[in-house]
Protein backbone atom coordinates (compact mmCIF):
# COMPACT_ATOMS: atom_id res chain seq x y z
CA UNK A 1 0.00 0.00 0.00
CA UNK A 2 1.38 3.56 -1.13
CA UNK A 3 1.16 6.07 1.25
CA UNK A 4 -0.43 9.22 -0.05
CA UNK A 5 1.11 11.65 2.23
CA UNK A 6 4.39 10.58 2.32
CA UNK A 7 5.76 13.54 0.00
CA UNK A 8 4.42 15.87 2.34
CA UNK A 9 6.14 14.25 5.38
CA UNK A 10 9.59 14.55 3.81
CA UNK A 11 8.70 18.18 2.79
CA UNK A 12 7.89 18.79 6.42
CA UNK A 13 10.54 16.98 7.80
CA UNK A 14 13.35 18.70 5.62
CA UNK A 15 11.75 21.64 5.84
CA UNK A 16 11.44 21.58 9.88
CA UNK A 17 15.02 20.52 10.21
CA UNK A 18 16.16 23.36 8.03
CA UNK A 19 14.23 25.76 10.25
CA UNK A 20 15.97 24.64 13.32
CA UNK A 21 19.31 24.24 12.25
CA UNK A 22 18.70 28.07 11.61
CA UNK A 23 17.75 28.78 15.13
CA UNK A 24 20.53 26.69 16.56
CA UNK A 25 22.92 28.75 14.68
CA UNK A 26 25.45 26.20 13.79
CA UNK A 27 28.80 28.42 12.26
CA UNK A 28 29.55 25.92 9.33
CA UNK A 29 26.02 25.76 8.26
CA UNK A 30 25.66 29.36 8.01
CA UNK A 31 25.85 28.93 4.29
CA UNK A 32 23.12 27.00 3.92
CA UNK A 33 20.21 29.51 5.34
CA UNK A 34 19.34 31.04 1.97
CA UNK A 35 16.50 30.16 -0.47
CA UNK A 36 18.31 27.85 -2.57
CA UNK A 37 18.73 25.39 0.33
CA UNK A 38 15.04 25.16 0.15
CA UNK A 39 14.74 23.95 -3.45
CA UNK A 40 17.34 21.59 -2.89
CA UNK A 41 15.02 19.97 0.38
CA UNK A 42 11.98 20.22 -2.47
CA UNK A 43 14.43 18.99 -4.80
CA UNK A 44 15.51 15.64 -2.10
CA UNK A 45 12.02 15.10 -1.16
CA UNK A 46 10.39 14.86 -4.41
CA UNK A 47 13.76 11.86 -5.37
CA UNK A 48 13.19 10.48 -1.86
CA UNK A 49 9.81 9.73 -2.45
CA UNK A 50 10.17 8.51 -6.21
CA UNK A 51 13.16 6.35 -5.03
CA UNK A 52 11.33 5.24 -1.56
CA UNK A 53 7.53 4.74 -3.39
CA UNK A 54 8.62 3.08 -6.71
CA UNK A 55 6.52 5.86 -8.36
CA UNK A 56 9.04 7.41 -10.47
CA UNK A 57 7.03 10.43 -12.30
CA UNK A 58 8.17 12.83 -9.98
CA UNK A 59 11.62 12.00 -10.51
CA UNK A 60 12.03 14.45 -13.40
CA UNK A 61 10.88 17.71 -11.22
CA UNK A 62 12.97 16.74 -8.68
CA UNK A 63 16.27 16.66 -10.47
CA UNK A 64 15.17 19.39 -11.79
CA UNK A 65 14.37 21.60 -8.64
CA UNK A 66 17.70 20.11 -7.18
CA UNK A 67 19.93 21.01 -9.98
CA UNK A 68 18.60 24.74 -9.68
CA UNK A 69 19.31 24.53 -6.14
CA UNK A 70 21.97 23.28 -6.22
CA UNK A 71 23.02 25.65 -9.34
CA UNK A 72 21.67 28.74 -6.98
CA UNK A 73 23.57 28.22 -4.12
CA UNK A 74 27.00 27.79 -6.21
CA UNK A 75 26.21 31.53 -7.70
CA UNK A 76 25.39 32.64 -4.32
CA UNK A 77 28.58 30.87 -2.60
CA UNK A 78 31.33 30.19 -4.63
CA UNK A 79 33.50 32.43 -6.83
CA UNK A 80 34.24 29.28 -9.60
CA UNK A 81 30.78 28.38 -10.14
CA UNK A 82 29.65 29.02 -14.09
CA UNK A 83 27.17 31.55 -14.73
CA UNK A 84 26.23 30.43 -17.89
CA UNK A 85 22.86 29.68 -19.78
CA UNK A 86 24.28 26.24 -20.65
CA UNK A 87 23.63 25.00 -17.08
CA UNK A 88 20.12 25.32 -17.31
CA UNK A 89 19.88 22.66 -20.56
CA UNK A 90 22.50 20.52 -18.83
CA UNK A 91 20.20 20.71 -15.22
CA UNK A 92 17.35 18.95 -17.77
CA UNK A 93 19.54 16.73 -19.44
CA UNK A 94 20.49 15.12 -16.42
CA UNK A 95 17.20 15.04 -15.47
CA UNK A 96 16.03 13.34 -18.48
CA UNK A 97 18.93 10.72 -18.09
CA UNK A 98 17.95 9.75 -14.65
CA UNK A 99 14.30 9.22 -15.36
CA UNK A 100 15.39 7.06 -18.40
CA UNK A 101 17.25 5.19 -16.11
CA UNK A 102 14.17 4.01 -14.05
CA UNK A 103 11.33 4.18 -16.65
CA UNK A 104 13.33 3.69 -20.12
CA UNK A 105 12.10 7.31 -21.77
CA UNK A 106 13.74 10.33 -22.30
CA UNK A 107 16.96 9.04 -23.54
CA UNK A 108 17.33 11.16 -26.93
CA UNK A 109 15.97 14.38 -25.43
CA UNK A 110 18.76 14.22 -22.74
CA UNK A 111 21.45 13.24 -24.41
CA UNK A 112 20.37 16.41 -27.27
CA UNK A 113 19.95 18.96 -24.34
CA UNK A 114 23.22 17.42 -22.80
CA UNK A 115 25.52 18.33 -26.03
CA UNK A 116 24.24 21.04 -26.74
CA UNK A 117 24.45 22.21 -22.86
CA UNK A 118 28.16 21.25 -23.01
CA UNK A 119 29.02 22.82 -26.23
CA UNK A 120 27.66 26.21 -25.10
CA UNK A 121 29.50 26.23 -22.03
CA UNK A 122 33.19 24.73 -23.00
CA UNK A 123 32.82 26.05 -26.33
CA UNK A 124 35.65 29.06 -26.60
CA UNK A 125 35.59 29.45 -30.36
CA UNK A 126 31.99 28.89 -31.27
CA UNK A 127 30.97 29.53 -35.32
CA UNK A 128 28.83 32.39 -36.13
CA UNK A 129 25.86 30.59 -36.87
CA UNK A 130 25.93 29.45 -33.06
CA UNK A 131 26.28 33.16 -32.03
CA UNK A 132 22.44 33.71 -32.56
CA UNK A 133 21.70 31.44 -30.10
CA UNK A 134 23.46 33.64 -27.03
CA UNK A 135 21.87 36.59 -28.49
CA UNK A 136 18.30 34.87 -27.58
CA UNK A 137 19.23 34.03 -24.37
CA UNK A 138 20.71 37.56 -23.34
CA UNK A 139 17.11 38.84 -24.36
CA UNK A 140 15.38 36.03 -22.66
CA UNK A 141 17.77 36.51 -19.66
CA UNK A 142 16.60 40.32 -19.45
CA UNK A 143 12.79 39.41 -20.30
CA UNK A 144 12.24 36.27 -18.41
CA UNK A 145 9.22 36.96 -16.70
CA UNK A 146 7.19 37.82 -19.63
CA UNK A 147 8.31 34.44 -21.53
CA UNK A 148 6.59 33.08 -17.59
CA UNK A 149 3.56 35.06 -18.49
CA UNK A 150 2.86 34.04 -21.66
CA UNK A 151 3.64 30.48 -21.08
CA UNK A 152 1.17 30.72 -18.10
CA UNK A 153 -0.96 32.08 -19.82
CA UNK A 154 -1.37 29.67 -23.16
CA UNK A 155 -1.50 26.72 -20.61
CA UNK A 156 -4.58 28.20 -19.24
CA UNK A 157 -6.27 29.17 -22.37
CA UNK A 158 -5.32 26.31 -24.81
CA UNK A 159 -8.17 24.40 -25.69
CA UNK A 160 -7.52 20.40 -24.82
Amino acid sequence: MKKQNAFIGYLLVGIGIYFLLRQLQFPILTNFYSWPTLLIIIGLAFLLHSYIANDYKNLFPGVIVLGLGIHFHGLNHYGFWVDHWGVYPFIIAIAFLLRFQKTKNGLVPGLILLVISLFAIFSTNKPSWFRWVDQVIGVLENFWPVVLIVLGAYLLFRKK
